[in-house]
């Protein structure tokens, strides 16, 4: 691997997994980033499979601020859902398009340390890095790291974490270039328009005029976060966008940079 190329850590959400098309699509950039010789990390959640989930078990899906809250009864199909089908159904598109992938979690190798983020949202986890070096192993055999995002205490008990959240540890554990990708190209201003570049002062303005919330919030605060942390910019951009995935593999920026302040 190229000392100049930092590893790339890829976030997606669970829209992508019902978009056979946008799914194929992104594993075949991945493919192609892999053989230019850049390592690549994929990050996922995978609400909408929760939530069909909780669905077909007569459970009701409650968010606080964007944040999935988890009572303890809901844990076992959260995990399931994300830890399980939602981790093999991107691995196995991982595989069609050749790439030698290890499905796992934030739980494997001690990579994180979790706990509990807020008793209000029940079993959901805050993460901090902990030990990159089952990471740095995965990336060193050329293989792709597949991470759900689910986590453990020190408890013992499993906790679900943001996605956006847990690819900002990721991220910061290999020192990677984070990219969030969603079903939108991007951060939007009130007219709908991609804002190209987006600093704290601006966002926390957008924030307040309500025009950035719920979900996009959570992610423009962890692209917010490595942003300042590793002193460069981060991308929130789409899976969807053909163009921008091929921008992607050739290393040109995306969607909204997220910048440093």
């Amino acid at each position: 691997m190229s000392a100049n190329k930092k590893t790339l850590v890829l976030k997606v959400g669970g829209a992508l997994m019902q978009c056979e098309m946008g799914l194929a699509r992104l594993m075949a950039s991945a493919a192609n980033i892999i053989k230019s010789g850049q390592s690549v990390i994929l990050v996922h959640g995978g609400g909408c499979l929760v939530d069909e989930q909780l669905k077909a078990n007569g459970m009701e899906t409650v968010k606080l601020d964007g944040l999935r809250v988890t009572p303890e009864e809901q844990v076992p199909i959260v995990v399931g859902a994300l830890a399980g089908t939602s981790n093999k159904i991107l691995q196995a598109s991982a595989i069609k398009a050749g790439i030698t992938t290890v499905g796992m979690s934030l739980c494997d190798g001690a990579i994180v340390n979790g706990s509990i983020k807020d008793e209000q949202l029940g079993f959901v986890g805050e993460v901090s890095p902990n030990d990159p070096t089952y990471l740095n192993f995965l990336l060193a055999q050329g293989w792709m790291p597949i991470v759900s995002s689910i986590a453990v205490d020190d408890a013992g008990n499993l906790l679900n974490v943001n996605a956006d959240q847990a690819a900002t540890v990721i991220a910061k554990l290999v020192e990677g270039q984070l990219v969030l990708l969603s079903d939108v190209s991007g951060v939007l201003d009130g007219k709908g328009q991609l804002i190209k570049t987006l600093d704290k002062a601006h966002a926390d303005e957008l924030t307040k005029l309500g025009v950035i919330e719920k979900g996009m919030k959570v992610k423009v605060e962890a692209a917010l976060e490595v942003a300042q942390w590793m002193g460069q910019p981060v991308q929130v951009a789409s899976w969807r966008d053909a163009e921008q995935l091929s921008a992607l593999e050739k290393g040109e920026s995306i969607g909204t940079q997220v910048m440093p302040h």
